[in-house]
């Protein structure tokens, strides 16, 4: 379990990807959001998952603030934040640019692969923000069917 100031600081992050979440909510898509903070805890890029808002099931949230931090020389001392634990696709992303920690706003909802990234050597923090669990509790009780299309294949956010 990481120090109490690690985790006060990891909830603070996960602020900005909670703002996400919401503003995804708010138009109509899946409330997931991430943010991808630089190893001076600065946020690099923020995003949301877009793939009702665009049509595109590429554009998840850590997808999104991925691109929005634009190049790195590295990723060295990084971390992404995210409401919801990372589906496949982002726990790739995070294993191919060797982003070294992911903090999980929740994972009640959906456990993703955080467990195969801390197998590769990936830190992962799992917070159990109520907040988080409690935004995608709502979301799956009034949209299962937007829900089960994204977990339809096993490839949720």
């Amino acid at each position: 379990m990481p120090a109490s100031e690690d985790t006060d600081r990891y909830r603070q992050w996960l602020t900005a990807a909670a703002e996400e979440a919401r503003a995804g909510r708010d138009e109509g898509g899946v409330p997931i959001g991430a943010a991808l903070i630089g190893g001076d805890g600065r946020v690099l890029g923020r995003g949301r998952n877009r793939r009702v808002q665009d049509g595109d099931p590429s554009a998840h949230a850590e997808t999104a603030a991925f691109r929005a931090a634009g190049r790195q020389r590295g990723y060295a001392g990084t971390t992404m934040v995210t409401t919801l634990s990372p589906c496949w696709y982002c726990s790739g992303l995070v294993r191919q640019f060797g982003i070294p920690r992911v903090v999980v706003g929740e994972a009640r909802t959906y456990s993703g692969g955080h467990d195969w990234l801390a197998e590769h050597g990936v830190e992962v923090v799992v917070l159990d923000d109520p907040g988080c669990a409690a935004m995608m509790d709502a979301f799956v009780r009034a949209r299962p069917e937007l829900w089960h299309e994204d977990i339809g294949s096993g490839a949720a956010e």
